[in-house]
């Protein structure tokens, strides 16, 4: 039994480090990344570049588009030159002069001018941003290549938001099962249960108790369960042929870590705020110098945070997506076979990294808590 489960487990790796490489593979060709290359290469500058600085410049425009967020969710495209696309439009939403809600598809990939109320709105490659503009889709730049165009609050549902509702929805329909499971079979798990059971007594167990302890973690595990396998489940979708980098976008990382902030500061105890302003057994001139700094420092732990999740995973796709270029600008029997492994043994790393954060951050978020919910009892210390 234990030798055949050892090609199924090789097989399960195997399909799993094969998504993202099948995903990139097939959107390289992203016919509005194309359309976008052709147009810069018509300008003076770029005509005299030959067809592989072409190639070059098309598979670096789509590394920056895939790691933006877009108001479409692509899903890949195909053809000869990558002209039908398959994906669902999402609703823009914006608010300018009023509300105005309409479907992403008027755009046509970024190609076309949106009408909605006689104002006109169009999508800047730059930075994938709406801009208000003419009939005609024009887009004023200033000496520093920034767009002047008047920009409309934006509230639409991108693909970065479409996929945390996916992600919410699939949390609350395993978890709710979950404990549905343990009402109806006597506090004993079933299904899909038995594998996140023993997952969630860890992190009680060995994250939770041991950095909050055992008289205040309770208040903490509905956020540190929740942070854990949403960060997980997240950057797991990132891997498969969704190609959604959510954990890859700085203001939804920044939004978790200010979640983190938020609780650790309205659930601290006197104790923590005493450690801050006015430290015991420190001589008073040091005190005044120390409180400031031990300010900064609950803002800078946070800040941490957002980066180091957002930088991890941002690079592991940027490396990815790169290594996979390379099979194509290699294009020979020794460099596009080598690129393609190590594309495959990075992908392992990223779905091992893909746990690494969520784990990282929770056990950070609990240290956190556990600074803040500390008690102190000084005379008992001396």
């Amino acid at each position: 039994m234990l030798f055949l489960n050892k090609p199924l487990q090789f097989l399960f790796a195997a399909l799993v480090a094969f998504f993202p490489l099948y995903s990139n593979a097939n959107s390289s060709e992203n016919a509005p990344v194309k359309q976008k290359v052709e147009a810069v290469a018509a300008t003076p500058e770029i005509k005299a570049l030959s067809e592989d600085e072409k190639k070059d410049e098309e598979r670096k425009e789509f590394i920056q588009h895939h790691l933006l967020d877009s108001h479409d969710f692509h899903i890949f495209s195909y053809g000869k030159n990558a002209e039908h696309n398959v994906g669902f439009p999402l609703p823009v939403i914006l608010w300018d002069n009023g509300v105005h809600v309409f479907s992403s598809s008027k755009f046509e990939h970024g190609e076309a001018v949106a009408e909605d109320g006689g104002n006109f709105y169009k999508i800047s490659h730059h930075d994938g941003k709406i801009y208000k503009t003419d009939a005609a889709g024009t887009l004023k730049e200033n000496a520093k290549g920034q767009i002047e165009n008047e920009k409309p609050i934006d509230l639409s549902i991108t693909k970065s938001l479409f996929m945390i509702f996916v992600v919410s929805l699939l949390m609350f329909l395993l978890f709710a099962g979950l404990g549905k499971s343990y009402k109806k079979n006597g506090s004993i798990a079933k299904g899909a249960g038995r594998f996140f059971e023993p997952i969630i007594l860890y992190i009680r167990d060995e994250i939770a108790i041991p950095n909050i302890g055992e008289k205040h973690y309770k208040k903490y595990m509905s956020f540190l369960l929740t942070i854990f396998f949403f960060i997980w489940f997240s950057n797991i979708f990132g891997l498969t042929p969704l190609g959604v980098n959510i954990t890859g976008n700085l203001a939804i990382t920044g939004a978790l870590a200010l979640l983190t902030y938020l609780i650790t500061t309205f659930t601290a105890k006197k104790d923590y705020w005493k450690h801050i302003f006015w430290m015991p057994g420190v001589p008073v001139p040091m005190k005044f110098i120390l409180a400031p700094i031990e300010l900064l420092g609950t803002i800078i732990k946070p800040f941490s945070l957002m980066i180091r999740l957002y930088a991890n995973m941002l690079a592991g796709h940027v490396v990815l997506m790169s290594l996979i270029a390379l099979m194509y600008k290699a294009n020979s029997m020794v460099g596009s076979p080598l690129a393609f492994l190590l594309s495959f043994v990075l992908t392992l790393l990223e779905v091992l990294v893909a746990l690494l954060q969520a784990y990282i951050f929770t056990m950070l978020a609990a240290l956190y808590f556990g600074s803040a919910s500390e008690e102190h009892h000084y005379e008992e210390a001396h």
